[in-house]
């Protein structure tokens, strides 16, 4: 229970890391608000979890007002925000050529600007907690990627607004990290799981020899949040497997 008494803000919460991420807190004894565009999918996560330390709102962080009302629902119900899981995002797949400017845009706008936007909206009552910011980036984001120039370049960005933040914000006692997965079994990959080949190939690359689970992540992002955390700043932290360990060499035969 080493959040007893804590309000935690996870966006991207109605799937996969987001929703692992916000059942982690709540297990652990958190104030838990979940914001996603699915309020149905919202509506399935939060069934488990106690009424008395959850709030739900329908929201999408590429709208500042959006944004507004998330930390809103966080201080209006529970007094503040101590912890702020910047989550949401989505991904469009496919070569440059064949990428439109609209869909890139879009991705940018989603991924990179509404974290952006996320954690502005929660500056002044993280500032007042002295509180901390964990974002999603992804593996993605430190390499390249075949086919997802867009999302790894969103991603990419999303690493390097961390590492800035953390020396801006360090005079307010502001913690700002970032957790980067590897290949994770969400809704993001599902049309990979489902590629046999595909997946011998990829686990082919990882040293443990599989994909992660989002509760895999979850975990991480507790431990940044947590006291054991308490000089970890700035980082962008691979929960990969083992995947980024590797220079792409293969294996001697």
């Amino acid at each position: 229970m080493r959040y007893k008494g804590k309000t935690v803000l996870v966006t991207g919460a109605a799937s996969g890391i987001g929703a692992a991420t916000a059942r982690r807190f709540s297990r652990e004894g958190a104030n838990v608000v979940l914001s996603d565009t699915d309020s149905d999918k919202l509506a399935q996560v939060v069934r488990d979890l106690p009424a008395a330390h959850t709030r739900t709102i329908t929201g999408d962080i590429a709208k500042p007002a959006d944004c507004e009302a998330m930390v809103t629902t966080a201080v209006e119900n529970f007094g503040g925000l101590d912890i702020l899981v910047a989550n949401a995002g989505f991904a469009v797949m496919g070569p440059m050529e064949e990428v439109s400017d609209e869909n890139f845009a879009g991705v940018i706008e989603n991924n990179l600007t509404g974290t952006y936007r996320t954690i502005k909206a929660a500056w002044e009552p993280l500032k007042k907690s002295k509180g901390t910011i964990i974002a999603t980036s992804s593996v993605s984001g430190m390499r390249g990627d075949f086919g997802a120039f867009a999302y790894a370049t969103s991603k990419a960005g999303i690493s390097n607004l961390v590492r800035s933040l953390a020396l801006d914000f360090q005079r307010h006692g502001i913690r700002v990290n970032a957790v980067a997965p590897g290949f994770t079994e969400t809704g993001l990959t599902a049309d990979m799981m489902n590629n046999t080949k595909f997946l011998e190939r990829m686990h082919s690359r990882i040293p443990m020899g599989r994909d992660g689970q989002p509760e895999e992540i979850a975990g991480v992002v507790a431990f940044l949040a947590s006291e054991d955390a308490s000089f970890v700043n700035g980082v962008i932290l691979p929960v990969d497997g083992g995947l980024t360990a590797s220079n792409g060499q293969p294996p001697l035969a």
